[in-house]
C-alpha cells in the first residue's frame, strides 16, 4: 500500500480506502457484525488505514463497526465519517427515499457527539457534510460551529461529501470558492468525469484533499456484468433505467486497452489515482475477492500518459455511442 496527504492537513491516508456503506447499507447484501469487522480488519492487515462511514449507514452501525474491527489500532486508522441528516427524526423511509437535513449548530454538535460516542474515539479525523446543498454551503453558523468542533479537538479536518442526482455541481464549486475546506469527497470516474474535473480544478487552487467515491461507476468498472445482469430489488441499481447497464457495457468494450497487466478493475482505480491532489480512493467492497483485487491496484502498472489521454478522447466522444 502506498499513502498520501490529506491536502494541507496533518493526515495519512492509504491510496485505497473502505467506504463502511457496503457492509451497513444494505445496499449491497447483508453482513453480520462479525463478517463485516473481519473484512474491515482484513483491509487494515492489508494496508488500508482510511475507512470512511456515516450515521445513515444501518442507522449508526456503519460507526459501530469500526470500533469492533479496529479499536486496538485507532492510532493507526483514519475515521471519515458525516453529518447533515436529522438523525433525531423517527424516519420510515419509502425505498431510498432520502432523510431530510438538520445542520443547526445545536444538532450538529449534538450529532457530533454521537458520533463520537457510536466510533469509541474522541477526535473524528474527517468529518463532512454529507450531500449538502447550497443553503449548506452558504451557511455561516455552521461552518464557524466546524472551526469551534476542530479548535476544540474534535475534529482533525473536514469538508463536504457530495451526492450525484440531487444538485452538486454548483454547491461544490460555491464551497471550494468560498470555505475553508481541508477535504472534498466526490463521486469520479473514466464514465462520469464531469463534474469532477472541473472541482480537481477549484481544489488545486485551494489545496483540500479530494477523497474519490464510486470509482467504478456502481460496478460497471469491474468488469464483472454482463447484458444479463439484473439486480435485487434491494440494489440501488436495480432503480436505474436498463439503459445504464447498457450503454455502460458499450463503453467498457471501448476500454479493453487497459487490460493485460492489469484488471479493468484496477485500471479503474488507477486512472482516479493519475491525479495528484487525489488523496484516497474508496471502491466498493463486498468481499474478500475485491478487497485483494482494488488492493493489488497500487502494485499494478499506472497508466502511461497516452493510456490516460486515449480514456479523455474516449470520453469526450461519448465512447462513440451510436444514437446515445
Amino acid at each position: 500500500m502506498r499513502y498520501r496527504r490529506l491536502g494541507n492537513s496533518a493526515l495519512e491516508c492509504s491510496e485505497i480506502g473502505f467506504g463502511v456503506w457496503t457492509l451497513a447499507a444494505g445496499w449491497w447484501g447483508t453482513y453480520s457484525d462479525a463478517e463485516a469487522a473481519r473484512l474491515l480488519r482484513k483491509a487494515y492487515d492489508l494496508g488500508i488505514t482510511f475507512f470512511d462511514t456515516a450515521p445513515t449507514y444501518g442507522e449508526g452501525r456503519g460507526e459501530t463497526l469500526l470500533p469492533e474491527a479496529l479499536r486496538d489500532v485507532r492510532d493507526e486508522v483514519v475515521y471519515s465519517t458525516k453529518f447533515g441528516y436529522d438523525m433525531e427524526l423517527e424516519w420510515k423511509p419509502e425505498g431510498h427515499q432520502e432523510r431530510p437535513h438538520r445542520t443547526d449548530p445545536a444538532s450538529t454538535r449534538r450529532a457530533v457527539e454521537a458520533s463520537l460516542a457510536r466510533l469509541g474515539t474522541d477526535r473524528i479525523d474527517v468529518l463532512q457534510i454529507h450531500n449538502p446543498r447550497m443553503s449548506h454551503m452558504q451557511q455561516d453558523d455552521l461552518w464557524a460551529l466546524l472551526d469551534e468542533l476542530k479548535a476544540e479537538g474534535k475534529l482533525r479536518a473536514y469538508g463536504v461529501s457530495l451526492g450525484p442526482a440531487i444538485g452538486w455541481r454548483d454547491e461544490g464549486l460555491y464551497a471550494l470558492a468560498h470555505r475553508p475546506m481541508d477535504a472534498f469527497m466526490m463521486i469520479h470516474n473514466m464514465l462520469e468525469q464531469d463534474p469532477g474535473r472541473e472541482f480537481t480544478a477549484a481544489a488545486r487552487e485551494t489545496g483540500a484533499g479530494i477523497m474519490v467515491r464510486v470509482p467504478h461507476s456502481s460496478g460497471l468498472l469491474e468488469g464483472k456484468y454482463t447484458k444479463d445482469t439484473t439486480f435485487d430489488a434491494n440494489d440501488h441499481r436495480s432503480h436505474r433505467k436498463r439503459e445504464w447497464l447498457e450503454q455502460g457495457l458499450q463503453k467498457l468494450e471501448k476500454l479493453e486497452f487497459l487490460t493485460g497487466e492489469r484488471t479493468i478493475g484496477q485500471a479503474a482505480l488507477q486512472w482516479v489515482l493519475a491525479e495528484p491532489l487525489v488523496s484516497t480512493v474508496l471502491p466498493n467492497i463486498y468481499g474478500d475477492d475485491q478487497l485483494e483485487e482494488f488492493v493489488a491496484a497500487v502494485d499494478v502498472p499506472a497508466l502511461s500518459s497516452e493510456e490516460m489521454a486515449q480514456v479523455g478522447e474516449l470520453y469526450a466522444r461519448n465512447f462513440d455511442l451510436v444514437g446515445a
